[in-house]
């Protein structure tokens, strides 16, 4: 970039210049958290700083300050921003969040941060408004490597559920900006450790271990990352699942996280997160204390199988533990669980340390999520063979996907185009030869010449190939084939006159059976089980004893926010007995 420098005037020791003292309000304005002692230091009164003004690849013009040959800040349309060098000095000036380290790439050749590669700490986000400015380190060092202005806020974030940009990224270590200074690496710093268990958990892993450290960045982190050792705790002491959970009911959006997470590793370390990931949601969702002992067979077809997401598979052999029984050693090893084996080469879970530190901050990443939202579900029009003709007029063909009011918009263009309008009741439109064919029945032709307004539309409608989309909350919409189902709630009648409530679809509007059901369970204190639909292959329904329907209606209708005209079977609720 053009370059051009200059510098502020030199004055007397003990004094300052008017540039100076403006240049320091300005800064104790932009960042109150500096003290007076910091702030002075900051911006020394006897020593010259530099100003350096260079332009963007935008064009942007942009004026950078200069003291003792490093970048300290940079100036953009009268805003002021701190580089990395400042950040190394004042790691807590900014609001930080932290990514896994292999995103820096990404962001140093000019990405923004995508909310799926922010890390979840278990004390929270720290609390943000959009357009605030923003440090970002990499996990493991509190060190700051890029300087961004939040997109959303903290709760816009969470609502989103981790998902879209979050942050516009301004500066990074190793950018030209970077490069007028020393060009010193990041300082190792290590991470505020504020969760009394995070704390101690991290004090006896380091005490187990006796190792340093994984993630270190004394040297350039660009060039030294070595992701086959990366991971949220050491390799060796078996890493927790990414911390991007998710509600208890809203599952589906742990798909599109782990994903991305697992973007960054060797296909071994992959699977190892993936199946890290499946244990914890396995033991969150699906085990409850009452089936201990459990067969590890059982455990990880039954129960960890079901936990994988969309488009991924469960591979022992691809990981790096190779079998099944060495994978939950690693577990027994953190304590997790203990594993014995009953009888002659049967080996069963007996325990569950459900207090455990690693399952309580998989647990509270879950809870932290937004709660479901649900669905925005918008009815669609295609085009079919038989209404090409009315349609082609307007420049669609088969298959065009259209909204009500577009094909309501098509049909009044056609017919005031085509003069169709009655002339002595314009409550009617007149049948040419295209709509006779495109609308009537074979019986109707010779006899129907006139249709009112809204019968000419509904016809319409009813010819049109049914469609609709589904918009799940921070996702891109989805067009489906045909109408949405509802939720079927049915009343069933088992043995000895016992009554079960049985639900089904509710995957269609992003809500996960097995979670519901665990929330279902917990509101009236019965047995729900999952089952499989009969004559599906991939979709089950929710199984609880009893006439559960009250229940349902209140979780569904006030807690889940679904519209009524989405849930079959709520009229086949009990009938409240009259309170004496």
């Amino acid at each position: 970039p053009y370059t051009k420098c200059f510098k502020l005037p030199s004055v007397k020791k003990g004094e300052s210049s008017h540039e100076q003292r403006k240049l320091r309000t300005d800064v104790a304005a932009a960042f109150p958290n500096l003290s007076a002692e910091q702030l002075t230091e900051f911006i020394p009164n006897k020593e010259e700083l530099n100003v350096i003004k260079i332009y963007s690849h935008k064009g942007e013009a942009v004026t950078v300050y200069m003291n003792n040959r490093n970048p300290i800040l940079f100036e953009i349309e009268k805003a002021l921003y701190p580089t990395v060098y400042t950040l190394w000095v004042y790691p807590d000036l900014l609001p930080a969040f932290s990514t896994w380290p292999p995103v820096l790439q990404k962001l140093a050749g000019g990405a923004d941060l995508m909310l799926p590669g922010v890390v979840v700490p278990s004390s929270g986000f720290p609390q943000v408004e959009r357009g605030t400015l923003c440090a970002v380190t990499l996990l493991g060092n509190r060190a700051p490597v890029a300087v961004a202005v939040a997109t959303m806020s903290t709760a816009e974030m969470l609502a989103a559920g981790m998902k879209g940009k979050g942050f516009a990224v301004l500066h990074t270590y190793t950018d030209h900006l970077w490069e007028y200074g020393d060009k010193s690496y990041p300082p190792t710093l290590a991470p505020l450790v504020t969760d009394p268990a995070e704390k101690e958990s991290a004090e006896d892993e380091e005490e187990m271990e006796g190792k340093e450290p994984v993630i270190s960045f004394s040297t350039d982190p660009l060039q030294h990352v070595d992701v086959g050792d990366l991971s949220l705790k050491e390799r060796d002491s078996c890493a927790a699942p990414c911390e991007n959970g998710t509600d208890t009911v809203l599952c589906g959006l742990r798909d599109t996280l782990l994903t991305a997470y697992l973007a960054f590793f060797s296909p071994a370390e992959q699977m190892d997160a993936l199946f890290n990931q499946c244990f914890f949601h396995a033991l969150k969702c699906k085990v409850k204390k009452s089936d201990l002992p459990l067969l590890t067979s059982t455990f990880l077809r039954s129960h960890m199988f079901p936990c994988c997401p969309a488009g991924q598979q469960l591979d022992i052999k691809k990981s790096s533990y190779k079998k099944f029984s060495k994978f939950l050693q690693c577990m027994q090893h953190q304590k997790i669980l203990q594993v014995k084996e009953l009888s002659k080469g049967v080996e069963s879970i007996v325990e569950v340390d459900w207090k455990h530190p690693e399952y309580v901050e998989y647990s509270k990443s879950e809870e932290r999520e937004q709660a479901y939202h649900a669905p925005e579900i918008i009815p669609l029009y295609g085009v079919s063979t038989k209404m090409i003709p009315l349609f082609q007029e307007s420049g669609h063909r088969k298959g065009s996907i259209l909204s009500s009011s577009e094909v309501r918009n098509i049909i009044i263009n056609y017919v005031k185009t085509n003069e169709l309008v009655d002339e002595t009741n314009k409550n009617f439109v007149k049948v040419n030869a295209i709509l006779c064919d495109c609308l009537l029945e074979k019986s109707e032709q010779d006899e129907v010449s006139n249709l009112k307004w809204d019968d000419l539309l509904s016809r319409c409608l009813e010819r049109l190939q049914p469609l609709h989309q589904v918009t799940f909350f921070g996702q891109e919409p989805i067009v489906r084939k045909g109408n949405i189902e509802p939720i079927n709630i049915t009343i069933a009648q088992r043995s000895s006159n016992k009554k079960v409530t049985i639900i089904k679809n509710l995957e269609l509007y992003g809500l996960d059976p097995q979670c519901v059901a665990n929330v279902l369970q917990q509101k009236v204190q019965a047995s729900a089980t999952i089952t499989p639909v009969p004559g599906t292959k991939d979709r089950v329904q929710v199984q609880i004893q009893g006439n559960q329907i009250h229940h349902l209606a209140k979780m569904l209708l006030e807690e889940y926010q679904l519209p009524r005209k989405y849930i079959q079977g709520l009229e086949k609720a009990p009938k409240l007995g009259r309170k004496k």
